[in-house]
């Protein structure tokens, strides 16, 4: 190997050298060519003036080589991480505003059906004013006497529709759909258990023995107190009476 060739692979193995003139030992002319390799192996280095031209040159390409290869390694690392990170805080907000679409959706679902709701009462309390107050209701001829079938039969002709099962929630329990039914405590009479029970008379002279005259008295009065049937029901499972 000649001394030109042995500086040349010595530079070679010492690319890592971080700039030109980063140098660790010098070159002595004199030294023998196996001493030369010697010290440049030792030493990791040597200087660029004692290379030629040519080779000075590649090395010098070289190392600048070396750092932009290591810069944009570095540059690219970074844009990763950024890159990630910008992912990760789209993600949160993205959730966030899924969070809050369904909060508003499910709010917005509720209010309505609540207004559905509302409408819905207000409209069968409606219709049953409606019906009491035209007197719409079907004329029943006075009997003797009347089965509970019968009774209800009636109820059914005078209570809307929407309404009779808690209008017949209430009669069930105040008086088993006994017209004739007395509180022997109180003195309530009827259907609906009127207390005093004179005051059915306001619905016709015949309440004490025409269950239609006591409905009708009972359908306005759960009207008038409490709204319809049902919010009288309501308040009677609530408190136990209406």
């Amino acid at each position: 190997m000649s001394r030109n060739s042995a500086r040349g692979f010595a530079v070679a193995s010492a690319t890592a050298v971080t700039t030109v003139g980063a140098v660790m030992g010098v070159a002595q002319a004199n030294t023998a060519p196996g001493d030369d390799e010697a010290q440049a192996t030792a030493s990791g280095t040597t200087l660029l003036a004692d290379l030629p031209i040519g080779q000075e040159a590649e090395v010098q390409t070289a190392s600048l080589h070396q750092q932009a290869a290591t810069q944009a390694i570095a540059a690219d690392t970074t844009a990763k991480k950024q890159a990630e990170q910008s992912a990760r805080q789209q993600a949160a907000k993205d959730a966030v505003a899924k969070q809050k679409a369904a909060v508003a959706k499910a709010k917005a679902k509720a209010e309505k059906e609540a207004a559905e709701a509302e409408q819905a009462k207000q409209r069968a309390a409606a219709e049953t004013k409606s019906t009491t107050a035209s007197g719409s209701t079907a004329s029943f001829p006075q009997q003797a006497s009347y089965t509970v079938a019968e009774v209800q039969a009636i109820a059914r002709q005078i209570v809307p529709a929407g309404q009779f099962q808690c209008f017949s929630n209430i009669v069930n329990h105040e008086s088993t759909w006994n017209y004739r039914a007395v509180n022997p405590a109180s003195g309530a009479y009827g259907l609906v258990q009127a207390y005093p029970a004179s005051k059915m008379s306001s619905a016709g002279a015949d309440w004490r023995t025409n269950p239609a005259t006591q409905i009708k008295w009972g359908l306005n009065y759960m009207n008038e107190r409490y709204g319809s049937p049902c919010d009288a029901w309501d308040y009677w499972q609530a408190n136990g009476s209406y």
